[in-house]
């Protein structure tokens, strides 16, 4: 996930607020990644999809799965562990990519029935938008993006993520 802060202005903006509380099993599982304000790690990714698996101390294994540069391109994995922050309802993590650095991932938005969230940083740098099916209605597309722009981002920077089929597949079974 993130790493690094590029928004200078964020500093003026208030810390990103999570939600009060994530029921970390319901949680867990697959998220289809809608959109981004991505890392440079993630900008090309096509069929973007992150996994959480609960470990039994706690912490979360994610793994983001895509193809990169197109629906038939090269297929990327990227592990990392979530360490989950005591007294933030589960809502507020350090995702651990690279030694030593923890970067902040905060459940900023999570519709009630847990099928859409949003997961942003106080830096403004990064965001992701995430669904529990690689499409979203148009309406809901709109209230999303929304939610981002109200969390003080720029959401022109806002990229949707080709959701084209299986990951590393490059079928198109799903057309966004």
């Amino acid at each position: 996930m993130a790493l690094f802060s590029s928004v200078a202005s964020a500093g003026t903006l208030p810390p990103i607020q999570p939600v009060p509380h994530v029921d970390l099993p319901r949680f867990m599982g697959t998220w289809y990644m809608i959109a981004a304000i991505p890392t440079v790690f993630e900008r090309n990714a096509w069929n973007a999809v992150e996994t959480y698996t609960l470990q039994p101390n706690g912490n979360v294994i994610t793994t983001l799965c895509f193809n990169k540069g197109a629906a038939d391109g090269p297929l990327k994995q990227i592990h990392s562990t979530a360490y989950v922050r005591p007294n933030t309802g589960s809502s507020v993590w350090g995702v651990q990519v690279f030694w030593p650095i923890k970067a902040q991932y905060v459940v900023a938005w999570l519709k009630p029935d847990y099928s859409e969230m949003i997961v942003a940083r106080d830096a403004r740098d990064y965001t992701w938008v995430f669904a529990r099916t690689p499409t979203v209605t148009a309406a809901d597309w709109a209230s999303l993006r929304m939610q981002v722009a109200a969390m003080g981002y720029d959401t022109s920077e806002l990229r949707q993520i080709p959701q084209l089929g299986a990951v590393g597949s490059g079928s198109t079974s799903h057309p966004q």
